[in-house]
C-alpha cells in the first residue's frame, strides 16, 4: 500500500503542475509532551503536525512531518530545538531549530518500526532515543554531527518516562511501570558505552527489601540428611543466563510502580508512585528512601485558584466533590525542580509545593485547576512554569510574581467530529467535536473565537446556506440549531427531537431550503432550514436499508430538490440507490399523511441498483453517480438512466474505474460547482481529481492512518479552502490553494456570486428572524411538562382505581410520562386522537359493553372468594384476554421447553463426565476394584485395581531383563577367567561332607536380601544388590525391576482374591439352598422369625453401580404416550387371563373337593383338621349310642392326628436347628479364611509400601544427581561468562593502556618540546639588545588572567551553569585567545623595539601557549586515567575481598562437614590399619572362596529341588487325572440321586419310608444304649483287673500270673 500511495503521489504531481495545496493553519491538542523551545513560545505535536504558539501572542506556527504522524517529540529550549520521528517503517529522526524550522539533522537510526521516547541532555549536543518493538534499543546520539556514540537493546523493556541529568549527560534515568534504571555513560577517547544500574524500589506498602543473591546464596539449613541445600534455579533445572536471576513466583514481592521522576542539583533523584508514596533516590548507592510529611507551623498560606467547567452541579454537590477529591491521597504524575523547592501535581489536580529537608517534606498547596495534571515543565529562564492537565488544557503561571494562573489552552474534550463554513464560506468556520463542543474559528488564520457547550454527545454537523445557522445532530436524536450571526457569543434557538434513533447524517440543500436528516434503520426526516419557519419538520420517509450517505442537487429553474440515498442491503451485498425529489413548496395535506410521511406520488422515489457494495456516493446534475467501492479502493462512475421505473431490478454496470491508491473504505466529496472530486479514507491523504477526467489535480498528506485517517471533509464556497478534520488525531487543518489557472479561479468565483445572489436576499430576511429568535433553554420546555404532569397526578388522585380509565386521559399519560416525545410519536399520538374522535359513538357503545362485562366478571369474583379453597379459582383464571392467555401459554410452553433443554443439556453433561470417569477408573483396568466382606464379622478386604500395562513398559522390562541376563553372563565369565584354584584340594569325601553340611542351613535372612517380595510372589534374585546401584543407568532399570516386583505381589494377591470371592459365591449359593428349606420349615412351623439372607453388596459387585435398577428409582417413571398405551394393553391381557383360568369347571372342582391339589403331603398335616360330627352340637344326653360310637372315633382321630403333629413338629425342629448350625459353621469358617487374606494384604502392603521406598529412594537420588549436574553446568556458564567478560575486560585494559601510553608519551614530547622553546627563547632572539631580551622573556612568560565565572544570584535555574560543559571549555579557549590577541597588539610592544621582532615574538609566544594549552589537556586526561585506575584497583580489592569471604564461608562449610562426618568402623580400620590395601585383598580372596563354595552348594540345591519339582508334577497330573475320572463318576452319581429323588417324590412311599425310618430310628436307639452298656461293663472290667493286679502284687511270693 506504501508503494502504491508514492505512485499515487508521483502521478498527482506529475498532473497537477499548475494547482497546489498549502497548510493555511492547523488546531488542535493531543495531552503529551509540551514543552518551551524558548522563554516565550511552547511547542506540541498534533497529527501530522508540530504547533508552536506564542505565550504572549498565542500566535501559532506550524511544522509538518513529511512522512505522515508525528512519533516521539522532544524539546531543548536551551538550544531551542525540537526532535520528532516519523512513524513508518524504519523511522526517521528530525531535528528542527526555532524559530527558521530549519531542519538541523536527520538521524537514521536500527529502529524498525517506531520510536517511543526521546529525550535532550541540557549540557551538550546529545540526543538519547528509545525504540519500541522489536528492538527496545537505547540509543545514545550526537545530533549535531549526526553520529552515533553508543546503543544498547533490553529486550521486552518497555519505558514510559527518559531524562537526562542536567547536571551530568553521562547519566540518565529511565522508568517503567514497574521499575527505575539509572544509564551511566562511559567514556574512552572516541568510544562510549551504556552501564545500567537498576534502582532497589521499597515495597508497595513503602517498606524496603532485601534483595539476596539466588544463585550465590547460603542458605541458614544445617540438617543435610536428604543431601546438599541447592538454590532454586538448580531445582527448577536452568543452567543459563536466567539461572542467575531467576526467582519463584510467590516470592516475588510486589514493588512500588513509578509514575514520575525528577533530577535535583544533587544529581539525586525524586520519584512518586502509583500507591501515593514520595520517594528520594540517592544515584551513587541507588538506594530509595520514603520521604515523609511534616506539617507546616508559621508557613504564608498561597493563594489558590480554582478552575471548572460548566458548573453541572450545585454547590453543595461541588464541596462534597472537592472535600472528598483533596481527602484523598495523591498520585504523583508531575515534577519540576526550582531552586526553591520542587513542583509536584497529580490527579488530584493540585500544584504542592515541596521543601525537603532529609527525610522529611513540608507541602504547600500551590493552585487547583480541578484537574488530573501530567506534566509540568518550567521555561529555560526557569520564570514560567507550564501546567498540563489529562484532557489537554495548559495552564501558565510565574511563580516568582506569584500571579494568578492563566490558561493558555482551553484543549477540546474530545476529537473533532466535523467542520464546515459558515455562510458565505470565505471569514468564519465551525467545527463541533464528539463530545458537543461547537467551536467558532477565523478563517484567514484559524483563531479561536468563541465556544458553546451542548453537553451532550454529537454524530453530525452541518452549516445553513441561507441563514447564519448550524444544525448539530446527536446519539439521542436531537437536533440543535444554533445561531452565529454573532461569533463571538453563539446560542442555540431551537431544540426538535426527531426520533428516539440516532442522527447519522446532516444535509442542506444547496438552497438552503430544506435540512434532510438521515437517523438509523433507514429512516430520512425533511426539515424546513428556514428560521422564518421555526425550522419546522415537514415529514419523514423509510428507506429499505441502512443509510450510507446523502446527496442532494438543487434546480435553479424548476426550484426541486432531488435527494440520493446510498443504502447497501446485507441480502444483496452490493450498492442501492434510492432518488426522490422535493418539490419547492410541501404542504401539509397534500403531501404527508396523517403520521407524517412523505407520499410516494410527491417525491417521486425511483431506485438504482449498482453492481458493487459502496461506502460513498456522490451525484452530479447529469445524473453522473461517483462511488468509492467498499471492498477495494477504486473510484467507480456511473450514468443514471431518465426513465427509471420504481420495481425495475436491473442492475446499473460502471462506466469507468481508476484505482484510488488509498486505504479502503473511503469517502467522495464534490466541490460546490462539482467540478473537482476529492476523495479521503484511511490513509490520511487527500486526493483532488477532476470530476470529468478523474485525473488527480492535487493531494496533501494532512492525516495519518495512525489516527484513523481523515473524518470529514468540507470545501468552501468560493473554492479557495478546504477544512479537513482527522477522525482520532484531534486535528483540524485549513488548506488553501496557492497557484490556480486563471480559468478555474473565473469558474469558481463566478459559482460563488451566482448561489450569493441567489441566497442574499434569503440570508439577510432569515438572519433577522434568527437574531429576533429567543435563546433555546431546557428549562422553559420542562416547565409546561412538570405543571401537565402535576395535574395528571391530581386527575388520578381523584379518579377511583375500579373504574375504567378515558382513552384520552391514558394518552396523555402516556404523552407525560415521558421527558420529551419525539417528533414521530407526537403525529402517531395525533393521529389516535383524529381516529378516536372519528369512532367516537362506536367507542360509547364498546365502553357500555365494557362496563356491563367488569360488572359481571366482578360478580363471579365475589362469588368465588366465597367458595372453599378447593374449589377456589386463581384471579389469572378471570382474564377474559384470549391473547394474553395465549401469551401466557405460549411463555409457560417456552418456559418449560427451556428448562427440558438445560436438563438435557445437564444430563448430557453428566453423561459425558460419566462416560469421561468410567473410560479413566473402569474401562481402563484390566482388573477391578473389589471387595470381600466376611459374614459376621467387620473385617472387609479389598484387592489391587490394576491397569493393563502398555506396550512401552512391557518393552522396557524385557530390555532390562535381557540387560541383567548379559551382565550376570558377562560377570560370570569375568569371575571364572579371575578366579584362581585353592593351593590344597580337599579329598572327594570331605568335600563331599563340606557340600552337605550346608544344605541343612537355613535360607539367607531378608534382612541382607532387604526385601519380602520373594514370599508375596516377586521374584527379586533379578535385582541389582542395593550397594551396587551407581550409574543412572542401573537406577532406572532398578526402579523398572522394582515396579515389576510391586506388579507380581498384587496380581499374586489378586489370584488369591479371585479364589475367596469365587468361595464366598459358593458358600452364598449354599445358604440359599439351605435357606429354601429353612423358609418352608418356617412357614410350616409359623415362627415368626427373619431368615438370614447373605447378599453381595455394591463394594463386592462394583458392576451395580453402573446400572441402574427399578427399585432405585423413587419417583414414577416417565411414559411417552406409545409407552403407555403398550402398558395399558398388556395389563388388560393378563387380567382377561387371569380370568378365564378362574372359569374353568375343573380348577373349581379340584379346589372345593381337595383345596386345590391331588394328593396330600406330609408337609399338610398340620393343616389338616378333622371335620366334628353334625350331633357334636346337641347336649349330650341326648345323643344315641351310635351317635356316641361315632364321636369315641372322632376323638380317637384327633388324637392320632394331634399326636402326628407333634411328632412331625418335633422332626421340623431338629432339621431347622441343623440347617442353621451348618450355616453358622460354614460362615464362620469363610470369616477365618477371609481373615487370613486380611492378614496376607496387610503384609503385601508392608512389601509394596518397601518397594515404593526403594523407588522414591531412587527417584530422589536421580532427581539430586539431576539437580547437582544443573548446579554444575549453571556454575560452568557462570564461569564461561566471567571468562568471557575477564577476557573483554583485559583487552580493553590493554587498549587503554596503549592508548594511555601514547598520550603519556605525546605529553612528554610536548613537555620537552615546551623546555626546549623556552631554552631556546634567547638563542631565538640573539640578535636583540640584552635589556629588550629580558623585557621580551618576562612577556613570553605572561599570561591571561583565567576568566571568572560570573555567577547570576537572581536567577531561578536550580542546576545553574554547568561546569565541564564543551560549550563552556569552547567559550574559555576564546576568551584565551581573544585575550592574546589583546597582549599582540603593538601597542604593548616595548619602545625601541623592532616590528618584525615583535611580530616574529608573538608568533612564539602564540606557539607556547598553544602547546602549554595541549600540555595541559594531556595532563587533564592522565590525571583521569590515573584517577580510572585508582577506581579500578579499588573494584579489585572489593572483589579480592569478597572472593577471599566466600573461600573463609566454604572453609567453615568444609570444617562443619568434617565435624559432622560419621566415622563408621571400615572408615578407622582404613585410618588405622598400615597395609589396608592387602588386608582388603585377602578378604576379598577368602569372600571369593565362601563365594564359590556356596554356588556349588547352590547348585547342588536347585537339582534337589528339580527333582523334587518333577516328582511333585507328577503327583499332579495322577491326581489331576483321578480328580477327572471322580468329577465324571461325581455326575454319574448325581444324576442317579436326581432320578431316585423324582422317583421317591412320584411314588407314593410316604408312609413306608416313615416306617422303615421309625424302626431304622429304634435300632439306631437300641445300638446307642449297647454301646453305653459295653462301655460301663469295659470300664468294670478295668477297675476289676487293677483291682486283680493290687492284690496280686501284695501276695507276689506266692501268687502266680494268671491269664484269662
Amino acid at each position: 500500500m506504501e508503494s502504491d500511495a508514492e505512485k499515487g503521489e508521483d502521478n498527482g504531481r506529475r498532473v497537477a503542475r499548475g494547482a497546489d495545496l498549502e497548510v493555511r493553519w492547523v488546531q488542535g491538542f493531543t495531552n503529551r509532551n509540551v514543552g518551551f523551545v524558548n522563554d516565550k513560545t511552547i511547542c506540541y505535536p498534533c497529527g501530522n503536525y508540530i504547533l508552536f504558539v506564542d505565550i504572549e501572542t498565542k500566535k501559532k506556527t506550524v511544522l509538518k512531518c513529511k512522512n505522515g504522524h508525528v512519533g516521539a517529540f522532544a524539546v531543548n529550549g536551551k538550544s531551542q530545538v525540537v526532535a520528532f520521528s516519523d512513524q513508518k517503517l524504519n523511522p526517521v529522526i528530525y531535528i528542527y531549530a526555532f524559530p527558521g524550522l530549519v531542519k538541523r539533522s536527520e538521524i537514521k537510526g536500527q529502529a524498525q518500526l517506531d520510536y517511543s521516547l526521546l529525550a535532550f541532555s541540557y549540557t551538550g549536543p546529545y540526543l538519547a532515543s528509545y525504540s519500541s518493538v522489536p528492538e527496545f534499543a537505547l540509543s545514545i546520539w550526537d545530533w549535531q554531527e549526526n553520529i552515533l556514540l553508543c546503543s544498547k537493546s533490553q529486550p521486552g523493556v518497555t519505558v514510559t518516562s527518559m531524562s537526562f541529568n542536567p547536571m551530568n549527560w553521562h547519566q540518565l534515568c529511565l522508568s517503567n511501570e514497574n521499575s527505575l534504571t539509572v544509564w551511566n555513560i562511559e567514556r574512552n577517547d572516541q568510544e562510549h558505552h551504556l552501564k545500567s544500574k537498576p534502582v532497589r524500589l521499597p515495597a508497595e506498602d513503602g517498606s524496603l527489601m532485601y534483595n539476596q543473591d539466588v544463585f550465590f546464596s547460603h542458605p541458614g539449613i544445617q540438617d543435610l540428611y536428604y543431601g546438599p541445600v541447592l538454590p532454586i534455579s538448580a531445582i527448577a533445572g536452568l543452567a543459563g543466563d536466567e539461572a542467575e536471576t531467576f526467582r519463584p513466583k510467590d516470592d516475588i514481592q510486589l514493588s512500588v510502580h513509578p509514575t514520575v521522576h525528577c533530577w535535583t542539583a544533587t544529581s539525586d533523584l525524586y520519584m512518586g508512585c502509583e500507591e501515593g508514596h514520595f520517594l528520594a533516590i540517592n544515584v551513587e548507592t541507588l538506594k530509595a528512601s520514603l520521604l515523609c510529611y511534616k506539617p507546616l507551623r508559621d508557613a504564608k498560606e498561597r493563594r489558590q485558584t480554582q478552575f471548572h467547567s460548566l458548573p453541572l452541579l450545585s454547590d453543595d454537590s461541588l464541596k462534597k466533590e472537592e472535600d472528598k477529591r483533596r481527602k484523598q491521597k495523591p498520585v504523583l504524575l508531575a515534577m519540576a525542580y526550582h531552586k526553591d523547592g520542587l513542583y509536584a501535581a497529580g490527579s488530584d489536580g493540585i500544584v504542592h509545593f515541596y521543601q525537603i529537608k532529609g527525610t522529611h517534606y513540608q507541602m504547600d498547596n500551590c493552585f487547583d485547576v480541578s484537574e488530573p495534571i501530567i506534566n509540568l515543565v518550567f521555561s529555560p529562564d526557569y520564570n514560567i512554569l507550564l501546567i498540563e492537565t489529562d484532557k489537554g488544557s495548559v495552564y501558565v503561571y510565574k511563580p516568582s510574581q506569584n500571579e494568578e494562573v492563566v490558561k493558555l489552552l482551553d484543549a477540546c474534550n474530545d476529537h473533532f467530529l466535523s467542520a464546515d463554513f459558515l455562510t458565505p464560506g470565505n471569514k468564519y468556520c465551525v467545527s463541533v467535536a464528539i463530545s458537543g463542543e461547537v467551536h467558532v474559528w477565523l478563517l484567514e488564520d484559524g483563531a479561536f473565537i468563541s465556544k458553546l457547550c451542548l453537553n451532550t454527545q454529537a454524530t453530525a454537523m452541518v452549516c445553513c446556506p441561507s441563514s447564519y445557522s448550524v444544525a448539530v445532530g446527536t446519539k439521542v436524536g436531537h437536533v440543535y440549531f444554533i445561531d452565529v450571526t454573532k461569533v463571538e457569543t453563539p446560542r442555540v434557538v431551537h431544540r426538535v427531537l426527531l426520533s428516539n434513533l440516532p442522527v447519522q447524517h446532516l444535509q442542506y440543500d444547496q438552497s438552503g431550503q430544506y435540512l434532510i436528516t438521515g437517523a438509523a434503520e433507514g429512516h430520512i426526516f425533511i426539515l424546513d432550514a428556514r428560521p422564518s419557519k421555526l425550522f419546522q419538520v415537514l415529514g419523514y420517509l423509510v428507506m429499505s436499508s441502512e443509510v450510507l450517505g446523502l446527496s442532494t442537487i438543487y434546480d435553479v429553474e424548476s426550484e426541486l430538490v432531488e435527494v440520493m440515498a446510498l443504502l447497501c442491503p446485507p441480502d444483496i451485498r452490493r450498492a442501492r440507490l434510492e432518488i426522490f425529489c422535493l418539490p419547492s413548496a410541501i404542504t401539509i395535506d397534500e403531501c404527508i399523511d396523517e403520521r407524517g410521511m412523505l407520499k410516494n406520488r410527491v417525491i417521486q422515489k425511483r431506485q438504482y441498483e449498482l453492481e458493487y457494495p459502496l461506502s460513498s456516493a456522490v451525484r452530479q446534475k447529469d445524473d453522473t453517480v461517483y462511488g468509492y467501492c467498499k471492498l477495494a479502493p477504486f473510484i467507480y462512475k456511473y450514468h443514471l438512466a431518465k426513465k427509471k421505473t420504481w420495481k425495475d431490478a436491473s442492475v446499473t454496470l460502471s462506466e469507468k474505474r481508476i484505482p484510488s491508491n488509498q486505504f479502503a473504505p473511503g469517502f467522495l466529496h464534490l466541490s460546490p460547482n462539482s467540478q473537482l472530486l476529492a476523495s479521503v479514507a484511511k490513509d490520511g491523504v487527500l486526493f483532488i481529481r477532476d470530476a470529468v477526467t478523474l485525473e488527480t489535480v492535487a493531494w496533501e498528506h494532512c492525516h495519518s492512518y495512525h489516527g484513523q485517517g481523515i473524518g470529514s471533509l468540507a470545501f468552501s464556497l468560493d473554492g479557495q479552502f478546504i477544512l479537513v478534520n482527522g477522525m482520532d488525531d484531534g486535528t483540524l487543518v485549513c488548506l488553501k490553494w496557492n497557484r490556480t489557472g486563471e480559468d478555474e479561479i473565473k469558474e469558481a468565483t463566478d459559482y460563488w456570486r451566482l448561489i450569493l445572489a441567489i441566497l442574499n436576499n434569503s440570508i439577510y430576511n432569515e438572519n433577522i428572524v434568527l437574531k429576533s429568535m429567543e435563546e433555546w433553554n431546557i428549562a422553559s420546555e420542562s416547565l409546561l411538562e412538570s405543571s401537565l404532569e402535576t395535574e395528571s397526578q391530581e386527575t388520578l388522585q381523584k379518579k377511583p382505581s375500579v373504574e375504567v380509565m378515558d382513552e384520552d386521559s391514558y394518552l396523555n399519560l402516556n404523552v407525560l410520562n415521558t421527558d420529551e416525545m419525539t417528533w414521530l410519536n407526537q403525529k402517531v399520538q395525533k393521529a389516535i386522537k383524529e381516529e378516536i374522535k372519528k369512532f367516537a359513538d362506536k367507542r360509547k357503545e364498546l365502553k357500555k359493553g365494557i362496563k356491563k362485562l367488569r360488572k359481571t366478571i366482578q360478580e363471579m369474583m365475589y362469588e368465588n372468594e366465597q367458595v372453599p379453597d378447593i374449589e377456589r379459582l386463581d384471579q389469572q383464571e378471570f382474564n377474559l384476554d384470549i391473547e394474553e392467555q395465549e401469551r401466557m401459554q405460549v411463555e409457560s410452553e417456552q418456559l418449560v421447553a427451556k428448562v427440558r433443554k438445560e436438563i438435557e443439556m445437564e444430563n448430557l453433561a453428566k453423561c459425558y463426565l460419566r462416560d469421561i470417569i468410567k473410560k479413566e477408573c473402569w474401562d481402563s483396568m484390566s482388573i477391578k476394584g473389589r471387595a470381600i466382606k466376611c459374614f459376621h464379622a467387620a473385617y472387609e478386604v479389598k484387592n489391587y485395581p490394576m491397569k493393563e500395562r502398555s506396550k512401552e513398559e512391557l518393552e522396557a522390562l524385557e530390555t532390562v531383563l535381557q540387560l541383567k541376563k548379559f551382565e550376570s553372563a558377562d560377570f560370570k565369565i569375568r569371575k571364572e577367567t579371575v578366579e584362581f584354584q585353592l593351593q590344597a584340594v580337599p579329598p572327594k569325601e570331605e568335600g563331599e561332607k563340606v557340600e552337605e553340611e550346608p544344605v541343612t542351613d537355613e535360607a539367607p535372612s531378608n534382612s541382607l536380601i532387604g526385601s519380602l517380595s520373594a514370599q508375596f510372589g516377586g521374584d527379586t534374585s533379578i535385582l541389582y544388590h542395593q550397594m551396587d546401584l551407581h550409574t543412572r543407568e542401573e537406577k532406572i532399570n532398578q526402579i523398572i525391576l522394582l515396579q515389576d516386583i510391586i506388579y507380581k505381589v498384587k496380581t499374586a494377591f489378586n489370584e488369591e482374591f479371585d479364589t475367596v470371592a469365587r468361595q464366598k459365591e459358593q458358600e452364598i449359593a449354599r445358604v440359599k439352598e439351605r435357606n429354601l428349606r429353612i423358609q418352608e420349615i418356617v412357614e410350616q412351623l409359623e415362627l415368626q422369625e427373619e431368615v438370614w439372607e447373605p447378599v453381595l453388596t455394591d463394594d463386592e459387585i462394583p458392576e451395580q453401580a453402573l446400572t441402574v435398577q427399578d427399585s432405585e428409582i423413587k419417583v414414577e417413571k416417565y411414559l411417552t404416550p406409545e409407552q403407555r398405551a403398550k402398558a395399558e394393553m398388556m395389563a388388560k391381557v393378563e387380567m382377561e387371563r387371569r380370568l378365564a383360568a378362574l372359569n374353568s369347571a375343573r380348577q373349581r372342582a379340584l379346589y372345593d373337593m381337595m383345596s386345590g391339589v391331588l394328593e396330600i403331603k406330609k408337609e399338610d398335616i398340620l393343616k389338616i383338621e378333622i371335620p366334628p360330627p353334625p350331633f357334636v352340637y346337641k347336649p349330650d344326653t341326648l345323643w344315641n349310642e351310635e351317635e356316641k360310637k361315632v364321636f369315641k372315633e372322632f376323638e380317637k382321630k384327633v388324637k392320632e392326628l394331634n399326636e402326628e403333629r407333634e411328632k412331625y413338629r418335633k422332626t421340623l425342629e431338629t432339621e431347622l436347628k441343623k440347617l442353621q448350625t451348618s450355616i453358622q459353621e460354614t460362615t464362620q469358617t469363610f470369616d477365618d479364611t477371609v481373615s487370613k487374606l486380611f492378614e496376607w494384604k496387610v503384609k503385601s502392603e508392608m512389601v509394596i509400601y518397601q518397594e515404593e521406598l526403594k523407588i522414591n529412594n531412587l527417584l530422589y537420588s536421580l532427581l539430586l544427581d539431576e539437580e547437582l549436574s544443573t548446579r554444575e553446568a549453571g556454575l560452568n556458564h557462570f564461569l564461561d561468562k566471567k571468562r568471557k567478560e575477564k577476557l573483554s575486560t583485559a583487552e580493553a585494559v590493554q587498549v587503554a593502556r596503549a592508548q594511555y601510553d601514547a598520550y603519556r608519551e605525546t605529553y612528554d614530547n610536548l613537555s620537552a618540546e615546551d623546555k626546549i622553546l623556552e631554552r631556546g627563547f634567547k638563542k631565538e632572539f640573539s640578535d636583540v639588545p640584552a635589556h629588550h631580551i629580558d623585557h621580551l622573556f618576562k612577556l613570553y612568560k605572561r599570561r591571561p588572567r583565567a576568566q571568572k565565572i560570573k555567577m547570576h544570584l537572581d536567577t531561578a535555574n536550580p542546576y545553574g551553569d554547568q561546569p565541564g560543559s564543551a560549550r563552556a571549555y569552547e567559550e574559555a579557549l576564546a576568551h584565551l585567545m581573544k585575550a592574546i590577541d589583546e597582549m599582540d597588539d603593538p601597542e604593548n610592544m616595548p619602545e625601541g623595539l623592532d616590528l618584525t621582532v615583535w611580530e616574529r615574538f608573538c608568533l612564539a609566544r602564540r606557539t607556547k601557549v598553544e602547546s602549554e594549552q595541549l600540555a595541559q589537556g594531556e595532563k587533564k586526561i592522565a590525571s583521569m586515567v590515573e584517577s580510572k585506575d585508582f577506581s579500578k584497583g579499588i573494584f579489585q580489592l572489593e572483589w579480592e575481598h569478597k572472593k577471599l569471604k566466600m573461600l573463609m564461608e566454604d572453609l567453615n562449610q568444609r570444617a562443619r562437614d568434617i565435624q559432622k562426618l560419621h566415622v563408621s568402623r571400615d572408615r578407622q580400620l582404613f585410618l588405622n590399619v598400615l597395609n589396608y590395601d592387602s588386608r582388603i585383598t585377602q578378604q576379598v580372596s577368602v569372600m571369593e572362596q565362601t563365594l564359590g563354595v556356596m554356588d556349588k552348594l547352590h547348585k547342588k540345591k536347585v537339582k534337589n529341588c528339580q527333582k523334587v519339582f518333577k516328582d511333585l508334577e507328577k503327583r499332579i497330573c495322577l491326581k489331576e487325572q483321578a480328580n477327572y475320572k471322580l468329577g465324571h463318576e461325581l455326575q454319574e452319581m448325581l444324576v442317579s440321586v436326581s432320578e431316585r429323588r423324582h422317583i421317591f417324590e412320584a411314588a407314593d412311599t410316604q408312609l413306608v419310608s416313615e416306617k422303615a425310618a421309625k424302626e431304622h430310628y429304634q435300632d439306631i436307639v437300641q445300638r446307642r444304649q449297647l454301646v453305653d452298656l459295653a462301655k460301663e461293663q469295659a470300664q468294670e472290667i478295668a477297675v476289676l483287673q487293677a483291682e486283680v493286679e493290687r492284690l496280686r502284687m501284695r501276695t507276689f511270693p506266692a501268687l502266680f500270673e494268671t491269664e484269662y
